[in-house]
């Protein structure tokens, strides 16, 4: 090696609706190792508008992330984050994949502003980035120190996504992943 850091871990970003986390759910979905972490999603009403997020493992256990019927926790814009299912469910589970015997990847969907209210989210992400185990996952495209330092790391690439490179970034997100889990 010369100086740099092997890469470990990989991140997709973009705009909002791109298709990130759908990328990481079909990948993790298709893959021939035993993954650990949790996956974001959109709770829509019946009449298809949003209503907020829910936060699921990757073993069926889900929770509210944030929704716009919640009386308490920080707000981010017309939701309200549910911290408890945020630092029991995702928080708990990246770490449980970092020391689960048996895990060979981690995925943390997503790492975004509603997700940094929790300090020990924060404290999570920073072990499974740091960790031997390759993580997958996404990170928000908006600034923010800490999002800012991990897109920084030498040991983390990061795929940028948008509505037309979909094809091209799930291609270079699976050769990076093979890459990863190969070696």
């Amino acid at each position: 090696m010369t100086g740099r850091s092997a890469i470990t871990n990989i991140l997709v970003t973009g705009p909002p609706g791109c298709g990130k986390s759908t990328l990481v759910m079909r990948l993790t979905g298709s893959l021939p190792v035993t993954a650990g972490g949790f996956t974001t999603a959109e709770i829509r009403s019946s009449s298809g508008s949003r209503e907020g997020f829910k936060i699921t493992t990757l073993y069926g256990t889900a929770g509210i992330l944030a929704h716009k019927n919640l009386r308490s926790g920080p707000r981010v814009g017309r939701y309200r984050v549910n911290i408890e299912d945020l630092e029991t469910i995702g928080a708990a589970e990246i770490e449980e994949a970092i020391e689960g015997a048996d895990i060979r990847l981690i995925v943390v969907d997503e790492i975004a502003r509603m997700e940094l209210f929790s300090e020990r989210f924060r404290r999570a992400v920073l072990r499974a980035l740091d960790s031997p185990k390759p993580l997958l996952g996404t990170i928000q495209i908006r600034r923010d120190p800490f999002l800012d330092a991990i897109r920084s790391r030498s040991d983390t690439i990061i795929i940028h996504m948008s509505p037309g490179n979909r094809s091209g970034a799930e291609d270079e997100t699976t050769a990076h992943l093979r890459r990863l889990l190969c070696k």
